[in-house]
């Protein structure tokens, strides 16, 4: 019954998304369990490819991390504990390898290293993060 139950909001989400729920505008602060609900199984595809283009070379092939380079984002807790929106602010700016946080000792560049990422392209790529957590 809970799966038959998620599965309906599943899709309902994706029907709302696809009908222009995912463009509102109302100044949602991303704090709901569905966020990721509402960005389309396209988008996490397009993600994938951008990621694959992207990050695997330092988090490896569908995530899986590659040690001394980049943590594997699987089940990441950190990649979890951030909404959509801080995600993507994240990607944009990246990490120092003199930041206090970073445990690899090795910089993530801004966009991965590549400016020609949009927002767009980092929402997809979100998108396809939340697909291995």
């Amino acid at each position: 019954m809970k799966y038959r139950l998620l599965v309906i909001i599943g899709v309902i989400a994706l029907v709302a998304a696809a009908c222009g729920g995912g463009d509102d505008d109302t100044g949602s602060t991303g704090d709901d369990d569905g966020a990721a609900t509402t960005m389309s199984a396209a988008s996490a595809e397009d993600g994938q490819a951008l990621f694959d283009a992207t990050c695997t070379a330092c988090h490896g092939e569908g995530g899986v991390g590659i040690e001394g380079l980049g943590k594997p984002l699987i089940n990441n807790t950190f990649v979890a504990g951030l909404d959509d929106a801080g995600l993507i602010q994240f990607l944009k700016v990246g990490r120092g390898a003199d930041d206090p946080e970073n445990t690899t000792g090795v910089a993530m560049p801004a966009k991965g290293g590549n400016p020609a990422l949009d927002d767009a392209d980092l929402e997809a790529i979100v998108a396809y993060l939340r697909t291995l957590n």
